[in-house]
């Protein structure tokens, strides 16, 4: 059989309910639910350590985060995997491009893409001043050296005032052509144009929004700024004491304390994924004007998803549904996959790590025995099947950090410095409203899952178990030190 093509659209801070197909009141999304009329939606993905740099080290290498050795963010820790997504690909024939975010270091690792059209978004790390001047973002990332020369040395993102990690909203100040969405799309195209026909080619199209700034153009915010949108989901177990302690501080992990801001958050969260979806839709019928679309297997996901001031929080790295649980969604031409059941909704739990797998049998491609995750294909026939009964996942983030077990149904977590415990029942409660860690008829359903994850960190070094026992207050540090072996 003949290799597909392969589209991976990667966004960024995208969480897994905002979007028309998966069913928000608000969202508009028409591009992306045309994709899922056509595929197969997964609505129990989750990142297992949901912040950019572990999700992206799962993506990029098929691993769960202890043995890929991110379990946290930390910036400037070297990228040394001997397998990875692109790399594989390439090995089997592939001509490998990425446009848009890597989030990797050295800003130029090409992680085996043959060719990185690079655009990270706002990193701290490589913007201060002590930052040598080949690893400066101003350098080494082809989006703000484009905007420079495009508009002049000093245009930056940040012309708006908006932090990268804020929950301030604002339109874009140029034209739209100028915003970093657009840009993904133009290069991607440019890639198109310029391929090796005489292969099959692999496109990651890695997309920077909705992460914040959210400074979608002005057209976008217009759609929103009138409608009544439902408000942020507070369940009667929240603590106000820290929104109280930091709500007015603009790039804090809590959400604003006003109201008013609050829904600028929203209107300006949902214009960068209406702005984002209409820029996929340039990419898709592209595809097909080009004639590679019946030949072409697409998938869509993010990162993480956004808490966006669900339980008075905000940003990712929580426990939560709307931090963890991300979109992820298969849909292909047909002469890729004609078995695929159009329009389906699968309710196994799958995860970044299963995007390496699917993507390298879907290539006909040798999966290395490095890898954790799952191929993901069969679902596609069969969307009433299950890969694992089970997903671990964790971020170590101060005194928020945090280890979950989530399943089809539930989702236990415990809090590791802590110990607090927590216990949802998502059949019943999706959105996490009602802690039931104390409902006496789940406490059987909440040992076996304390169970599993006691298990999950026996062997791990911070100490956080003795395989039967979880031990709180142990430290944890974003990085394990097999992160960076060779």
């Amino acid at each position: 059989m003949k290799q597909p093509n392969i589209l991976l659209i990667m966004t960024d801070q995208l969480r897994g309910d905002c979007l028309g197909y998966a069913g928000h009141p608000d969202v508009k999304t028409p591009y992306l639910d045309s994709l899922a009329a056509k595929g197969v939606s997964f609505d129990r993905a989750y990142s297992a350590c949901p912040s950019c740099i572990a999700a992206r080290a799962a993506l990029h290498t098929g691993m769960e985060q202890s043995h890929h050795g991110r379990v946290g963010y930390e910036d400037n820790v070297p990228w040394n995997y001997t397998h990875t997504l692109a790399s594989e690909l390439a090995g089997a024939g592939y001509y490998t491009e990425c446009v848009g975010k890597m989030h990797v270091h050295p800003l130029r690792n090409y992680l085996g893409f043959h060719h990185v059209d690079l655009h990270d978004g706002y990193l701290h790390a490589a913007r201060y001043a002590s930052v040598p001047y080949r690893e400066s973002q101003f350098v080494a990332d082809d989006y703000f050296y484009w905007l420079k020369q495009e508009l002049g040395v000093t245009a930056d993102v940040t012309d708006t005032g908006i932090d990268c990690n804020s929950y301030l909203a604002r339109p874009w100040m140029h034209e739209e052509k100028y915003h970093p969405t657009n840009w993904v799309t133009d290069r991607s195209l440019d890639f198109l144009r310029r391929r090796d026909p005489r292969k099959p080619f692999f496109l990651m199209a890695s997309y920077l929004r909705p992460h914040p700034p959210f400074d979608a153009p002005q057209y976008y915010f217009d759609l929103y700024k009138d409608k009544d949108l439902r408000p942020p989901f507070v369940g009667d177990w929240e603590d106000t004491e820290e929104l109280m302690k930091n709500g007015r501080i603009f790039d804090s992990k809590t959400g604003p304390l006003d109201e008013e801001l609050k829904k600028q958050a929203q209107i300006g969260y949902y214009a960068c994924i209406t702005h984002l979806d209409h820029q996929i839709g340039r990419l898709i019928m592209a595809l097909i004007e080009q004639e590679l679309y019946d030949d072409t297997l697409i998938l869509f996901t993010s990162d993480h998803g956004e808490e966006l001031c669900d339980h008075h929080m905000f940003r990712k790295s929580r426990p939560y549904e709307g931090s963890c649980r991300i979109p992820f969604l298969i849909a292909a031409g047909k002469n890729v996959l004609p078995d695929m059941k159009s329009g389906s909704v699968c309710h196994a739990v799958v995860e970044l790590r299963d995007v390496m797998p699917t993507l390298l049998l879907a290539a006909g491609g040798a999966i290395p025995d490095t890898v954790d995750g799952f191929n993901l294909l069969p679902l596609g026939a069969n969307p009433s099947g299950s890969v694992r009964p089970w997903l671990h996942g964790e971020h170590s983030y101060g005194e928020h950090s945090n280890h979950w077990i989530v399943t089809e149904t539930d989702k236990y977590i415990w809090h590791s410095q802590s110990g607090k415990e927590q216990y949802f029942l998502l059949s019943e409660d999706p959105h996490e409203l009602h802690d039931r860690i104390h409902d006496k008829s789940c406490r059987e359903r909440i040992h076996k899952l304390r169970s599993h994850l006691a298990t999950c960190l026996k062997d791990r070094p911070e100490g956080m178990s003795d395989g039967v026992h979880l031990i709180p207050g142990r430290p944890y540090p974003p990085t394990l030190p097999n992160a960076t072996a060779e």
